[in-house]
């Protein structure tokens, strides 16, 4: 399964980013693949409050827009939401403990485990997923 970041999803949304063009492909042969798409809620808010702010972005959506695209990805028939399991404490706990080098990366820690967890390769354009050991990632760029 992958596992998209947030930065994958607004890339992917943002024509004029320069890394559009590599996360609307990663997109695409994600949702086309075999091995399906795990989205995970912390990644769609994220998308959610980054795509829609005025002061972060040049355009941003204007949130009905923004929902419809979260809509699009979670009716996707290779889709599904990734949620915590048993193992997920434990995880992150060690991830936090080891790689994150403090709460700054709390939310990657989190994302990392939900992968680590879920067999799932997380698709990014954040270098600091290599702090994670265990962790399977596509650096984007």
């Amino acid at each position: 399964m992958k596992l998209p970041d947030t930065n994958v999803l607004l890339n992917a949304v943002q024509v004029a980013s320069p890394f559009h063009p590599s996360a609307k492909r990663w997109m695409e042969e994600a949702f086309n693949g075999s091995e399906g798409v795990g989205l995970a809620w912390v990644v769609l808010l994220g998308f959610l409050r980054i795509s829609t702010r005025s002061g972060i972005l040049k355009e941003p959506l204007p949130m009905p827009d923004a929902l419809a695209v979260v809509d699009s990805w979670l009716l996707h028939p290779n889709a599904r939401i990734v949620q915590p399991g048993e193992l997920h404490s434990g995880i992150l706990g060690r991830l936090l403990l080891t790689g994150a080098g403090g709460s700054n990366l709390s939310t990657d820690a989190h994302l990392a485990a939900l992968a680590i967890e879920h067999n799932a390769e997380v698709g990014t354009f954040d270098r600091d997923f290599k702090r994670f050991a265990g962790l399977r990632f596509e650096l984007l760029a």
